[in-house]
């Protein structure tokens, strides 16, 4: 399916080529606005973010505003080109704010109440701190929302953390009153008899602490469904700050990656005009460079799943990080690469921390557009500099483009919450994030479009829906699954699916709905846990597979078993199975397979569908294709992550999007490079 959106970012609609920059670090050396204004121009920056952690600056004493200076850095770049995101200071509270108002201050989860410092070390709840962050940013709105310039709001920065102090206590109280109504409906839900914990008055729930109470899985889950809420209700007190004074500019807040699931950002998805993320993969770690490519790629899916179009690339460093343990600068070429990946897979913007290097402080070794030599004279600004006119040549192209999509992973949030939990029966090793990569490999690197959505989203469009390790049922996907398949569609389900409720508790009976026992064709007796070095194995179309940490022992009912276990007490039962359901076929994986097995599966299943490819052509190791398209053409890039050059067989004649070069029988991707191949739609493409 072709996704529709409207224009991201509708008073400048171009590729962004921006970063983060912070001249309050330099009021006292004016000459170096001028400076990096010129800089900029010559690294081919169209935009900055202005205003992250400047409260202090424009804050400096309590409702006492200094904003000249801003004014004038503002002015400076629009005059030579450059637009502002417009971030929101709230990410770091002002030294004065925090003797007057000690609320504002973050508890732990031990209840101690932490010292000023840091980021993020504020509470969300604190309705005084609500009153300030309204104060601050309505000053700044009203300040900036008519000039030309400001093309965007940002809204904190990189949301994360939790408060356990007792203003969060007495509304997660009200929050699940409000959710189950009563005391006995709570504890059932929780289970919370078991040890004798059940809850005889809303005042004896707390927050999971290490002094307390953890053992209830459903009270961590609830909380950490809650701290989403309380996060986006803190979000939205700076939305209406500034939608209430201009409702036209458009509201992003950059998120991060998958790190510690900490926040669902699914949910985020009604409360902004847009998605970004901040993007810090390890490049070339020995051993895992095309699997921090594939991870990446996959969480830039992600963030353009979310809402279903275009997302910005908040932040990428230009070339090391500080913060890693090891900060590897980017090689050649990595950079360009970098940023092509994330437009590839439906960025509209390459942008960076941080545009002049910070002098002093803990990211003081941060890479920047501008390091300390504050000259053009660096192979670094050069590669930005390349990559901007490479962004600026193609944004035309590509700003209103869509992906075309015919599947989608289910990537559910509260689903890994729950495994993190599960007690069993696999404590170390339970790879989520490695389950839902092994089955979007495949996709990823032949260029098959797909969506990662939560179990909260529609499966109508897609032919292909895949949900691996569903150990969590939220409430509702059993009818939607059922009602996909029935319609035609083509499920395939790996191990450790559907064994508890959104509550985490588990469901009873062998062959129910609950579990899609009808769908799948079978049930599950029981699962064995493989020690680490310890293997069974299957053979499928002739070729041996692994199978290691869990094994399902299942006993069909209506399906077909395509493969069966070779060894162990359960060797003969099933271990790969199909069932045709209605209209549609369910697959089955009842172990934990090696990659080789979803490679070669997914291109079996994928061709007997029909599902589009970005080429049709064998695509070496290393090298990924994606797919981005307008109306009247198709845009193949053609990525190649390895340190030599690769050569795919074209599938019909292209031109380079970039040099108009033509190419008709084959392409050579230099090492650690993109390219981007052009072709135009046929009529029967245009009217599709």
């Amino acid at each position: 399916m072709q996704q529709q959106h409207a224009a991201a970012t509708p008073r400048f609609p171009h590729l962004l080529h921006s970063g983060d920059y912070n001249p309050k670090q330099w009021l006292d050396a004016p000459e170096i606005l001028e400076q990096d204004i010129a800089l900029f121009r010559q690294a081919n920056i169209n935009c900055v973010s202005l205003g992250i952690f400047s409260w202090a600056n424009l804050e400096p004493q309590k409702d006492h505003f200094t904003f000249t200076w801003l004014d004038h850095v503002i002015d400076r770049l629009y005059e030579n080109g450059i637009v502002t995101v417009f971030s929101m200071p709230s990410g770091a509270r002002p030294q004065w704010l925090a003797p007057e108002y000690p609320e504002v201050l973050r508890v732990n989860a031990d209840g101690t109440r932490n010292l000023f410092g840091a980021r993020h070390n504020h509470c969300y709840t604190s309705p005084v701190y609500h009153e300030r962050v309204q104060i601050i940013d309505t000053a700044l709105a009203k300040r900036y929302a008519n000039h030309p310039a400001v093309i965007l709001w940002h809204i904190s920065n990189e949301f994360g953390g939790e408060c356990h102090c007792e203003l969060c206590q007495q509304v997660f109280r009200d929050w699940l009153r409000k959710k189950y109504g009563t005391l006995d409906a709570l504890n059932h839900a929780w289970w919370s008899h078991f040890w004798s914990h059940t809850y005889t008055d809303w005042s004896q729930v707390h927050s999971p602490s290490p002094l307390g109470e953890t053992s209830i899985h459903g009270l961590v889950l609830d909380w950490r469904r809650f701290v989403t809420e309380q996060t986006i209700d803190f979000m939205q007190v700076e939305i209406d700050a500034v939608k209430s004074v201009c409702p036209d500019i458009p509201v992003t807040t950059n998120m991060m990656t998958h790190y510690t699931y900490e926040l669902n950002y699914y949910h985020f998805r009604e409360a902004l005009d847009m998605i970004s993320w901040d993007n810090y993969p390890e490049w070339h770690k020995p051993g895992s460079e095309i699997w921090a490519a594939e991870s990446c790629s996959m969480t830039h899916d992600i963030m353009r799943s979310i809402q279903k179009k275009p997302f910005l690339m908040m932040e990428c460093t230009p070339s090391a990080t500080n913060w890693q343990p090891v900060s590897k600068l980017k090689k050649p070429g990595m950079h360009t690469l970098s940023v092509l990946n994330a437009i590839a897979h439906g960025a509209n913007s390459g942008q960076y921390f941080q545009l002049r290097q910070s002098r002093g402080s803990c990211e003081k070794f941060h890479s920047a557009v501008i390091s300390h030599t504050g000259t053009a004279n660096t192979r670094t600004f050069r590669e930005v500099a390349e990559t901007g006119r490479i962004l600026q040549a193609l944004s035309d192209r590509v700003y209103d483009s869509v992906t075309p999509v015919q599947t989608a992973i289910i990537h559910d949030v509260e689903n890994k919450l729950a495994l993190d939990q599960c007690k069993g029966p696999r404590n170390a090793g339970l790879d989520y994030f490695g389950a839902l990569q092994n089955n979007y490999r495949y996709l990823w690197k032949n260029g098959v479009p797909v969506d990662l959505v939560d179990s909260t989203y529609a499966f109508e469009e897609y032919q292909l829906v895949i949900a691996p390790m569903l150990y969590l049922f939220r409430s509702g996907i059993q009818e939607k699954l059922r009602r996909f398949v029935e319609n035609g569609g083509t499920l395939v389900t790996t191990c450790f699916s559907g064994v508890v409720d959104e509550t985490d508790l588990c469901f009873l009976g062998e062959d129910t709905p609950e579990k899609l026992s009808d769908v799948l064709g079978l049930w599950v007796e029981e699962i064995d846990s493989l020690y680490d070095g310890e293997a069974n194995r299957m053979t499928w179309n002739g070729k041996s597979y692994a199978l290691t940490e869990l094994c399902e022992l299942c006993h069909p009912t209506t399906c077909e078993v395509f493969v069966t276990y070779a060894s162990d007490f359960y060797a003969g039962m099933p271990a790969l199975t199909k069932n045709s359901y209605d209209k549609g076929t369910a697959y089955h994986l009842c172990a934990s397979a090696e990659s080789g097995f979803f490679l070669d599966f997914y291109v079996a299943l994928t061709r007997t569908l029909g599902l589009k490819r970005a080429m049709e052509t064998h695509v070496p190791d290393g090298v990924s294709l994606s797919l981005r398209e307008s109306a009247h053409e198709k845009l193949v890039f053609v990525q190649n992550f390895t340190d030599t050059s690769q050569t795919i067989t074209l599938d019909q004649p292209y031109r380079d999007a970039l040099t108009d070069v033509a190419y008709t029988a084959a392409y050579t991707a230099a090492p650690l490079s993109c390219g981007v191949l052009a072709v135009e739609k046929t009529a029967d493409e245009r009217r599709r």
